[in-house]
């Protein structure tokens, strides 16, 4: 067969099971052109030629794989918003009368977190022949950090209870930090705005993953040479959310990319 992929454009790729969507998807054209731009990847299937790939400069396979394979990945951490938060508290008067750093409101590094949990905020209980349990650390109650970390606040709130909020209301909380508000924005406009900023990678479901790597890729600078592929993207998604997830994908195509 002979397949032509207009580039710049939104393309869906149909056909009854078994027609050979995902080997002439997956198995041929993403790993040829993974390939092209990064000689160690896979080696694709069996094809003739491929001709157009020199106009691709990136290759992104949104997939509902999880973002983060521990309690400690969140969407703040994901999407990069977490530094920038973490620079914020940083420059309160309270942290710098501390000498506190950007650092001290990291739950990974020695400091601001608590030791009790290693800044995880539960304590997971091994059953032995039953599946893993957790629970709330009782040391710091689930906050992740120690008492004095947790008196520095930026506009009454400190770090913990801002990893606590919600998406929609942190969009409103930093309206004012344009930097933050706006990769915060991307994760709303995906349709994942319930979602709080510290909730565990883990317990988000394989569609929520994929849309908060859509955001993700939202707010990073386009270079309009872009190609991305999506594996059935609208599965198990609410009406509205499609709605949502089509127009985030049309911002993509707006800028060229395919």
């Amino acid at each position: 067969i002979t397949a032509r992929f207009p580039l710049g454009k939104f393309i869906a790729v149909t056909g009854v099971s078994g027609s050979g969507k995902s080997t002439l998807i997956n198995s041929i054209l993403k790993k040829a052109i993974a390939q092209k731009l990064n000689r160690n990847s896979d080696k694709p299937g069996k094809f003739k030629t491929i001709t157009g790939i020199e106009h691709v400069d990136r290759l992104i396979d949104i997939d509902q794989s999880p973002i983060g394979r521990t309690p400690r990945s969140n969407p703040a951490t994901y999407t990069g918003v977490f530094d920038d938060i973490r620079d914020l508290f940083a420059q309160t008067n309270e942290a710098k009368i501390r000498g506190y750093k950007k650092g001290r409101f990291s739950f990974n590094v020695k400091g601001g977190r608590c030791e009790a949990c290693s800044g995880d905020g539960i304590i997971k209980i091994e059953m032995h022949f039953l599946p893993d349990v957790y629970v709330a650390c009782e040391v710091c109650h689930g906050t992740r950090y120690n008492s004095e970390t947790l008196e520095v606040h930026y506009k009454e709130k400190n770090i913990s209870q801002v990893l606590d909020m919600t998406v929609n209301d942190a969009v409103e909380f930093f309206q004012h930090i344009p930097k933050i508000q706006r990769k915060l924005q991307t994760i709303k406009d995906v349709g994942l705005g319930y979602v709080t900023l510290g909730q565990p990678a883990t317990t988000l479901s394989g569609g929520e993953a994929q849309r908060m790597k859509l955001a993700s890729e939202l707010h990073k600078r386009s270079t309009g040479k872009s190609f991305y592929i999506l594996d059935e993207p609208t599965t198990g998604l609410h009406t509205e959310d499609i709605a949502r997830l089509l127009k985030v994908l049309a911002r993509f195509v707006d800028d060229g990319n395919t």
